[in-house]
């Protein structure tokens, strides 16, 4: 397995991923064309030096994706922590440690940069997810609150 930063020519591979379960199915829009607003967010992320995309590959195919972000912050005495976002694994790789080399892959680059943590949020309509994070070490420490503007 192998982790790489994203190109653009990776995105009709990452959007399938991301609409790929329940909850993503409701808010992706995979097809043909991909539309141009994920190229838009895409450019703004490789300008971002704080942002990055990955995909894990196993056989030269992509298997998974993730997003990290690095945000500065004047907690944890000035502390940068780091966020993952976009956890997706191709259906067929679930359950053959796919996820937790990429998250594990995750954790070691932001504790290489000095990161006091790593943070992330998942669904509680994913309990699949929790698990599968609580077991990598995460705790459910905090209530994350979402205001949805669009």
């Amino acid at each position: 397995m192998t982790f790489r930063e994203a190109t653009a020519a990776d995105l009709p591979q990452i959007v399938r991923l991301l609409a790929d379960d329940p909850l993503g199915a409701t808010r992706e829009t995979p097809g043909a064309e991909v539309p141009e607003e994920y190229f838009t967010a895409f450019a703004a992320i490789q300008k971002d030096p704080n942002n990055t995309v990955i995909v894990a590959e196993v056989g030269g195919e992509i298997a998974g994706t993730l997003q990290l972000t690095y945000i500065p912050g004047l907690t944890f005495s000035g502390g940068e922590r780091a966020q993952i976002e976009g956890v997706r694994v191709v259906s067929e790789q679930r359950g053959q440690g796919v996820g937790q080399a990429l998250v594990g892959w995750a954790v070691d680059q932001a504790r290489a940069r000095g990161c006091r943590l790593v943070q992330l949020t998942t669904d509680r309509q994913r309990p699949d997810a929790i698990r599968f994070y609580q077991k990598m070490g995460f705790r459910p420490s905090h209530m994350g609150m979402k205001y949805h503007l669009a």
